[in-house]
């Protein structure tokens, strides 16, 4: 049996096993059969502890576990980033407000500074006195004495009047500061009250506007299209954000003007029929648009977007022409 408690095998815990020294060349005399057995034993078997099983391997089920507490947190992540920014911006919007309000108690601190100074050096004028009139008074006698004792509670209260009256005044910047600054904040509130009635009353008439923007069948697509007969519809138009615009005024002339990434040259302009025809250069090719009329959506297609680009002529004068183009935001290539 092994003096090695629980080996496993490979382990190097178990000191190598050394063969027996090898018997003598000449054997020895046999014992009698009655002296028993043999004086050379060899070494006892060694015993052998089998290892521990090992542990069994994590079910693959839990792998779908893991990702969904990663998901999670990840999720907690960015709503402690969104709080984050969230809290930055209204100590930001805090900072901003007090800042007015600490330059004034800034500039208290500083008059305070002053006055205590100058208070300061009142104070010390009048304890010199007080000494000296002490010494006075120890140093005098009878009515003399006196005198200095007199004079000397004179000095004393008048020390203390000046630290009382310097008391009340810084009190009472305190309180004048403190009361700037209400009324500042108050101020503060009132204009972002009248701010957020502005934008209340600017946002009802663009709606208003909207309203009444005239709607028109697109000639390719055949679909309704908002397109404005004046400067203030066109600014609705700009504000809603769904597409850009481009005012323009061409004239009659041999060579093309340039709106955006289109060429446009006038050909005909009929001022008693309100109608024109123009030549549309884009995308190295030429289209002309035939006696058109006045707020009629000219629609077309470039290689830029999948919708269509439109003019919008607003009035037809001799040999001129004003208007707008308007520009998908969108630019892709279309399929």
């Amino acid at each position: 049996m092994s003096i090695f408690p629980n080996p496993s095998p490979g382990s190097g815990s178990e000191p190598p096993y050394s063969q027996p020294p090898a018997p003598p060349s000449t054997p020895p005399s046999a014992p009698p059969p009655s002296q028993g057995p043999p004086s050379y034993y060899g070494p006892p078997p060694q015993q052998y502890y089998a290892p521990p099983p090992l542990p069994a391997p994590a079910g693959e089920g839990s792998g779908w576990k893991i990702w969904v507490l990663f998901a999670l947190l990840v999720a907690v992540i960015g709503a402690n980033v969104y709080l984050y920014m969230q809290l930055d911006k209204v100590k930001k919007e805090l900072v901003t407000n007090s800042d007015a309000a600490q330059a004034r108690l800034d500039r208290l601190e500083e008059a305070a500074s002053v006055s205590n100074r100058s208070n300061r050096r009142t104070v010390e004028q009048l304890q010199a006195q007080l000494e000296r009139a002490r010494r006075q008074a120890n140093q005098a006698a009878g009515e003399a004495k006196d005198e200095a004792l007199k004079k000397v509670e004179e000095t004393r209260a008048a020390l203390e009047a000046a630290q009382e009256q310097a008391k009340q005044q810084l009190t009472s910047d305190i309180s004048k500061v403190k009361e700037s600054a209400d009324t500042q904040f108050t101020q503060v509130g009132t204009e972002v009250t009248s701010v957020k009635g502005d934008v209340a009353s600017t946002k009802t008439q663009l709606e208003k506007t909207v309203a009444d923007l005239k709607r028109a069948t697109g000639e390719l697509d055949g679909h309704s299209v908002l397109i404005a007969t004046n400067q203030k519809e066109l600014s609705a138009l700009q504000a809603l954000g769904e597409r850009n615009y481009v005012q323009f005024t061409i004239q009659k002339a041999k060579q093309p003007k340039k709106v955006s990434d289109v060429a446009i040259l006038l050909k005909k302009a009929d001022l008693k029929k309100k109608s024109y025809t123009i030549e549309l250069t884009f995308d190295d090719q030429q289209v002309e648009k035939k006696d058109r009329t006045v707020n009629e959506p000219v629609q077309f297609y470039t290689s830029k977007a999948k919708q269509p680009y439109e003019i919008v002529v607003n009035s037809v004068k001799k040999d001129e022409i004003d208007g707008y183009l308007s520009i998908p935001k969108v630019q892709n290539t279309r399929n």
